[in-house]
């Protein structure tokens, strides 16, 4: 598992994956309040996958379920994914969806290098790369990158990656 700081730095990233997303595709609505939403949704979205375990119905704050089962299940939050695409522009709750989604995703992302690995589709995967909290400037880099490139594509056009990616390639 990748560090809380970790998942909260990852989480900003798929915020503005997400934001980017719903801004492309149109889904952000009167005065673009769902891209302020779908980034909100998808910072909170980074760290769901650990509070979501939390009784926080009872005294105790105990687990309700076991670390990395349910709410870690990548094929649940690929289909909230899905789903809250396809409806961007047309529902209200959509674009939160998505970000939501998109945090969650980022979470199980995260957490995948590490011996205990997600859920994926049946059994646990795990790419074994390293300990928990271990290599998290790896984690929180790559999806900055990530980030910045789905940012930069969507609104300037990709200008800048192109260059970046020229650049590379030539040195």
């Amino acid at each position: 598992m990748a560090s809380n700081k970790a998942h909260h730095a990852t989480g900003f990233a798929a915020g503005v994956i997400a934001a980017a997303v719903v801004a492309r595709v149109g889904g952000g609505g009167s005065f673009h309040i769902g891209v302020f939403l779908s980034f909100i949704a998808g910072v909170a979205g980074s760290t769901a996958p650990d509070w979501l375990e939390v009784a926080w119905w009872s005294r105790a704050r105990r687990l309700w379920i076991t670390h990395r089962t349910l709410t870690h299940w990548g094929v649940g939050w690929v289909a909230l994914l899905a789903v809250s695409y396809h409806w961007l522009g047309r529902s209200v709750y959509a674009a939160p969806g998505f970000g939501f989604a998109c945090g969650g995703l980022m979470h199980l992302l995260a957490d995948w290098p590490n011996p205990l690995g997600v859920p994926w589709v049946a059994g646990r995967h795990s790419l074994n790369l390293w300990n928990s909290g271990h290599c998290d400037l790896i984690v929180v880099a790559a999806s900055w990158v990530a980030a910045w490139f789905i940012g930069e594509h969507v609104w300037l056009h990709g200008v800048h990656g192109v260059s970046v990616l020229r650049a590379l390639r030539m040195g």
